[in-house]
């Protein structure tokens, strides 16, 4: 994933809708390798890898992520063909427009 996108996701956090939350997002990118959100009381870290134990974990190429966050792509048309998987928690993957709305 390039820098400009997690720049995008960092500026783009809203630690309020995050403020009940203890939680690690695993992003697996098909074409920009690992990286994971550890989201805790109203925080937001970025890092490149993979965590032991995520509450969820994605699988998508990292431009269907980019088409979710502008809105260009409906997650869960994405989900059902395919082009996103979850496992996990997977509802917490509807909290993800909240956590990250367009600005």
């Amino acid at each position: 994933m390039s820098s400009t996108t997690l720049e995008k996701l960092q500026a783009r956090f809203n630690p309020e809708a995050a403020q009940d939350m203890n939680e690690v997002f695993q992003f697996h990118f098909s074409d920009a390798g690992n990286y994971y959100l550890n989201i805790h009381a109203g925080t937001l870290e970025i890092i490149e890898g993979e965590h032991d134990d995520p509450s969820i974990s994605l699988s998508m190429e990292s431009g269907t992520l980019k088409g979710i966050m502008n809105g260009e792509i409906n997650g869960m048309t994405a989900f059902m063909t395919g082009r996103l998987k979850a496992t996990g928690n997977v509802m917490l993957a509807t909290r993800l427009t909240d956590l990250f709305p367009h600005k």
